[in-house]
């Protein structure tokens, strides 16, 4: 099969941002997407659109060339958001999952795809209450899709160590600062990408997953990071929704800033060091669960484990001049912030200071409120 790639301006951006819909007496989630959307006007193609469930919605940005652009993009459509969210008694809640709300309680819209995700996935399809934040960044050359991609991959614990934000499952502390992590990859095509050296065998692959049934058409992909050919970008799936636009401001400046440093480096002809997918895999993992107090693995000899929180911090140094290329210096700088007062996964579990129904209460409310105001929870 061919797949065609809309060659775009390089390091432009685009943000998704899903969000959950939370009743403001209960703070358990609130099914109304549809009379939301109705409200506001979206639908699909549009700025603001429904998702697999109907506790859900998710805004989208248009492509822009700075971060600053694509969040006061994304910023219009949550002010339009919450006004008409608050005739309904509802509020916002940025995280990647519900503190207490069953998750298999919770309806899916029908329609023939998200039925076939549900009848083929059962019982792990009917634990997808979670919401993730996705960055698009433009390649202008179709040779660096795949090195582009795997590359961002290889840094998949600083893509969501700072994003991290479902430490709460159906009422418990799942011990991971990341769960939606763990129940995402559970899905067939989710997970880690695979290495291709070549677009055509990327072609062949796809074409295999048609032949086969696994998939109908290229966007039914859902790997971590992935080549979106239809936009031309390399789409970074990585991180938990997140509370705030600053903490979204970060996520894409962080993204469109190690892209640029790809582009770059791949056009001055730097072969990028391709890690043994076992150390990637382990290393998702070690994020997920640990976030920022991961030991991550590197392929230095001698100096073999790196603490995720010094790490990220050199990363955001490192890519600081190139962030300054792109304008979005400020936006990458709050990660230091986030670093030193805590993600929202840290933010949250020092709200409940427990466990039990009151303590996970606290968490929502606090989550929608981060959501209302832009303002972490210190």
């Amino acid at each position: 099969m061919e797949v065609s790639f809309t060659e775009s301006k390089q390091s432009t951006v685009g943000i998704e941002w899903e969000l959950n819909l939370v009743d403001l007496d209960t703070y358990e989630l609130a099914p109304v997407a549809a009379e939301l959307l109705e409200l506001v006007g979206g639908g699909a193609g549009l700025p603001v659109r429904k998702e697999y469930l109907q506790c859900m919605v998710e805004i989208v940005s248009g492509a822009h060339e700075t971060i600053a652009g694509a969040i006061a993009d994304i910023a219009a459509q949550l002010a339009r958001l919450q006004e008409a969210a608050a005739t309904l008694n509802v509020g916002l809640m940025g995280s990647g999952s519900h503190p207490f709300s069953h998750p298999a309680k919770q309806v899916p819209f029908s329609n023939p795809r998200y039925d076939a995700v549900t009848e083929k996935n059962k019982w792990w399809g009917k634990q997808m209450t979670i919401c993730g934040t996705h960055v698009h960044v433009g390649v202008a050359n179709k040779d660096h899709v795949l090195p582009t991609t795997w590359t961002f991959a290889r840094f998949y614990p600083y893509l969501l160590a700072l994003s991290a934000s479902s430490p709460y499952w159906d009422g418990e502390d799942s011990g991971y600062a990341s769960q939606r992590t763990m129940m995402f990859q559970q899905l067939p095509t989710n997970g880690l990408p695979y290495r291709f050296h070549h677009w055509s065998q990327f072609e062949e692959y796809i074409d295999d997953l048609v032949e086969c049934g696994m998939i109908a058409e290229v966007n039914e992909l859902r790997w971590d990071v992935r080549p979106s050919p239809r936009f031309g970008t390399v789409e970074n799936r990585i991180p938990d929704s997140v509370p705030t636009l600053k903490e979204l401001a970060f996520l894409g400046a962080l993204t469109q800033s190690l892209g640029e440093h790809f582009a770059q480096a791949l056009s001055e002809g730097d072969t990028p060091d391709y890690l043994p997918p076992w150390l990637v895999r382990e290393n998702k993992w070690r994020a997920a669960r640990y976030g920022l107090d991961a030991t991550i693995i590197t392929p230095q000899e001698g100096s073999r484990l790196l603490t995720l929180r010094y790490g990220m911090g050199n990363l955001i140094t490192f890519l600081m001049p190139f962030a300054q290329q792109l304008g979005c210096a400020d936006e990458l700088a709050f990660g230091r912030e986030l670093l030193n007062n805590g993600a929202s996964y840290e933010r949250q579990r020092r709200i409940a200071g427990g466990t039990g129904p009151e303590a996970l209460h606290k968490v929502a409310k606090a989550l929608v409120e981060e959501t209302a105001t832009n303002t972490p929870n210190w």
